[in-house]
């Protein structure tokens, strides 16, 4: 009689193998319970932490936003105050000159005589100013357009009207015997030319972009952004 040596293999209810991997000790089921509960739980406090992350940028940028415009319309604001104080201090300037030209005119006269003819030949220097008057201005020459500086100045004038230096007036030519009446009449001679040589269009023009400009700059200057000059309305 031989012996049986053969071993058999446990078998389940169903007959079929019996695999211990599925067959989980009761330890093995707590280990995965308590295992897969954690990573529930830390599946769910990720998904929270980056709410809240996501809702405190959110209500930082809003915050943000909310600051810098309320600055912007802050300084809006203070930039489109117009004061009486600033107003006054640029009447104060008065005499406001924007264009200056030199000028020299050479007069000569003539005076016939029986014996002979007299002659009279004079240069004379002077400088023409021309400007506004800031005392002139009208009342409410300076205003606000909403968010626009307006500046309305008189028209371009001749600030000095002596404007010639008799002190540097030189006798180029002189011939003959002339009174204070012939020197005088050479003098407004003189006047008149070089009145209408330096009073023209042009130059009256340059003087006004010159207004323009500088006022411009002092209004810029104040904080104003936003700048209009108009010259030349009474």
């Amino acid at each position: 009689m031989k012996a049986d040596n053969s071993h058999s293999t446990p078998k389940s209810e169903d007959g079929k193998g019996f695999n211990p991997s599925n067959h989980p000790t009761p330890m093995e089921k707590l280990l995965k319970s308590l295992t897969g509960a954690t990573v529930n739980h830390l599946r769910v406090t990720l998904t929270v932490a980056a709410a809240t992350a996501v809702l405190i940028a959110a209500v930082v940028i809003v915050a943000r936003l909310t600051i810098n415009d309320s600055h912007a319309e802050m300084e809006k604001a203070s930039k489109v105050t117009l004061s009486p104080t600033q107003i006054t201090s640029i009447e104060d300037i008065g005499e406001w000159e924007f264009l200056s030209i030199a000028d020299e005119e050479l007069v000569d006269t003539v005076s016939h005589g029986f014996f002979g003819d007299d002659r009279l030949v004079r240069i004379y220097y002077g400088t023409l100013r021309l400007g506004v008057n800031m005392h002139e201005v009208h009342s409410g020459w300076l205003t606000m357009d909403k968010d626009t500086v307006v500046a309305t100045l008189p028209p371009i004038k001749l600030l000095d009207n002596d404007f010639i230096d008799e002190a540097r007036t030189k006798s180029f030519y002189e011939e003959g015997d002339w009174n204070q009446a012939d020197r005088e009449a050479m003098y407004q001679k003189a006047y008149n030319q070089m009145y209408s040589r330096c009073m023209t269009p042009d130059n009256i023009k340059s003087a006004e972009e010159n207004a323009k400009l500088q006022l411009s700059n002092i209004l810029h200057s104040m904080g104003f952004e936003h700048v209009r000059v108009d010259v030349g309305i009474k």
